[in-house]
């Protein structure tokens, strides 16, 4: 699955990612909430994002993201006449997170159908917080390597849960 934001001007932001496509050998189906997720984190992605290599070939980017057995696979592929940047990351640190944030998604989904504003509200909280937590430690794992925003981070973040849904 791929996305690419419209007519891009690479001479104007070089530091973001242009485009972006999930490892389709790690794709499943996944139900409507998980593919609402993975649209509104992709569309939010490409309309704004800050995102450059340190050390490594100026942007944007048309940037991949997979899994192999417990490794995170970022590659970005620079639209510049540049080789492509693996970036490795075990994703054995964060499988707990993403436990509790899968957790926690499936409550607040289940919820939206029957429970209390009050109650969606308090759910809705505790995701966010996860979320937060989960783009902060992706963030951190990254920085020698990469520079992002908070929002970049964020979405990366749903986008790395994403691959980790199993069918």
């Amino acid at each position: 699955m791929a996305a690419a934001r419209s007519n891009p001007d690479p001479a104007e932001e070089p530091c973001r990612i242009q485009s972006v496509k999930l490892d389709n050998e790690t794709l499943v189906r996944w139900s409507a909430e998980v593919e609402h997720e993975r649209q509104v984190a992709m569309f939010d992605l490409l309309e704004a994002n800050h995102f450059r290599l340190i050390d490594g070939p100026i942007g944007p980017y048309d940037l991949f993201l997979g899994l192999k057995d417990t490794t995170l696979i970022l590659e970005a592929r620079p639209v510049v006449d540049a080789e492509p940047v693996e970036l490795r990351l075990p994703m054995r640190p964060f499988r707990t997170l993403i436990k509790d944030y899968f957790l926690i998604c499936e409550s607040y989904f289940n919820a939206i159908k029957t429970a209390t504003p009050s109650r969606i509200e308090a759910i809705d909280m505790a995701r966010r917080g996860l979320h937060d937590e989960g783009a902060e430690e992706i963030s951190d794992a990254l920085a020698a390597r990469v520079e992002m925003d908070r929002n970049t981070a964020r979405r990366l973040f749903t986008l790395i849960c994403v691959l980790h849904v199993r069918g």
